[in-house]
């Protein structure tokens, strides 16, 4: 018996082919940052599986941003440590 909902792997891998144009009128290293954005979806598969909102972009949105502000607090840290060793 096949499944009659996808799995959210296959939701993402749809929504990156809907993009796919998008992706093409970017620039290289700007194709490369959405790439790594979709990679950071794919990342949070379990959370956005179950938080199986209606609308499935909106938990590959967070999980990007997620990924994103991770990034953000640990630049951030890495700024205070070396503005203690320099002061």
């Amino acid at each position: 018996m096949g499944r009659t909902v996808p799995t959210f792997t296959m939701v993402i891998q749809q929504e990156m082919e809907s993009w796919s144009k998008f992706r093409r009128g970017l620039r290289k290293e700007d194709q490369d940052a959405l790439d790594e954005l979709f990679r950071a979806a794919r990342m949070q598969l379990a959370s956005s599986a179950y938080a199986a909102r209606p609308i499935p972009f909106e938990s590959i949105a967070m999980s990007m941003l997620v990924m994103q502000q991770r990034l953000i607090q640990e630049l951030r840290e890495r700024v205070v440590k070396l503005e203690r060793v320099e002061g």
